[in-house]
């Protein structure tokens, strides 16, 4: 067996692989801090987001890869950090948001908004920085998901500039138009005023360092959509449908509209929500009431990648109306959109190391 020493273990280290990116940790620079003291070593991996579904196979293969490359008898402290990849840099807006990531789909009412307050609350529980662009200017829905729609929030001045601090929320950084005009009145705009309401939400909101923003878009494929492409790279976006033909049709739409040349932002993957009834009483019976694996099929025709199912239970929309998120309870359903935050962190890191920043869209229309 090898001496115990930085150089052997660097090179034993060089052995396990990022099972997403297909490269040793070490080319990857995802080894840092080893101390060596005696017959102990430590060190840390650095993971490319604190939500990666794969910690311990990647912890138990440094452990396997020590004991065969350097020897059995060490006593080894695997330490697992996190720092989340970019292809943002020197970004002119947002500089210190690492990752803008746009939730879309085709039709209203497949549940989008519940998707993307679950999706935030999970990557922040996980340890990950997060905003939540709500970009539905005409139907904002937010405010209450979060049970913050009696909050405004403030205003900080900056030379010349006002700046808007978000509102804070469950570990998640919130803005929408609800914050910002009363809750029953209805925002009769054109669509050049929502579009610089969204601009200012982006450009004139005090974010900070963000690992993850999303950006919570209207149905369809409007000028929210336009806006959004045209001023900033954004890194990915998530599509979420129903199983059913009809929703599945208008999200092959929004599919097709960011694949577009011209757009071409990267697919992260589909959700497929409501996929299945299930009883609380009963976790174990599935009732596929709007069809089955719609959402899936979409995914394999446009080789998108699948990031998984979200059930149909009566807690999710109980969960969504009092404001106190699914994914913060603990049931079946908080345990899939874990899942899911695990998928979509997982799919942007992989997204982040096979290809460049996306480039901002420069369209005449």
């Amino acid at each position: 067996m090898a001496a115990l020493t930085k150089e052997n273990v660097i090179k034993a280290l060089r052995h396990v692989d990022d099972p997403d990116i297909k490269k040793d940790l070490v080319t990857l620079n995802m080894i840092q801090d080893i101390e060596i003291e005696g017959n102990k070593l430590s060190f840390t991996v650095m993971l490319t987001t604190p939500a990666c579904p794969l910690k311990e196979v990647i912890k138990n293969d440094c452990l396997k890869a020590i004991e065969e490359h350097v020897g059995a008898d060490i006593e080894v402290s695997v330490n697992m950090s996190s720092h989340v990849t970019s292809t943002r840099d020197n970004a002119p807006l947002l500089p210190q948001v690492k990752n803008i990531i746009a939730i879309a789909s085709g039709k209203g009412g497949v549940g989008k908004s519940t998707v993307t307050a679950n999706l935030a609350v999970a990557l922040a529980r996980s340890g990950a920085k997060v905003g939540l662009i709500d970009a539905d200017i005409y139907g904002p829905s937010i405010p209450t998901m979060f049970n913050c729609e009696h909050e405004q929030p403030s205003i900080r001045k900056e030379g010349e500039r006002n700046l808007i601090i978000p509102i804070e929320q469950y570990g998640v950084k919130l803005i929408s138009i609800g914050f910002l005009t009363p809750a029953e009145n209805a925002v009769v705009w054109r669509g050049p005023m929502a579009s610089s309401a969204l601009k200012q939400f982006i450009g004139d909101t005090d974010w900070g360092e963000l690992d993850y923003l999303l950006i919570d878009l209207p149905p369809g494929t409007g000028d929210i959509h336009l806006t959004l492409v045209q001023t900033v790279p954004v890194t990915g976006v998530v599509l979420v449908t129903t199983p059913q033909k009809v929703a599945l049709a208008d999200a092959q739409k929004g599919l097709t509209m960011f694949m577009q040349p011209q757009i071409n932002v990267p697919i992260l993957g589909i959700v497929e929500n409501m996929a299945y009834f299930t009883p609380e009483e009963l976790p174990d019976n599935k009732y596929y009431i709007f069809g089955k694996d719609g959402g899936k099929n979409l995914a394999e025709k446009h080789k998108v990648p699948y990031l998984g199912q979200i059930p149909l239970v009566q807690s999710i929309r109980e969960a969504g109306d009092i404001g106190y998120p699914a994914v913060m309870q603990d049931s079946v359903t908080a345990n899939a959109f874990k899942s899911l935050s695990q998928q979509v962190a997982q799919q942007v890191a992989i997204r982040n190391a096979q290809l460049a920043e996306t480039k901002r869209v420069e369209l005449k229309v």
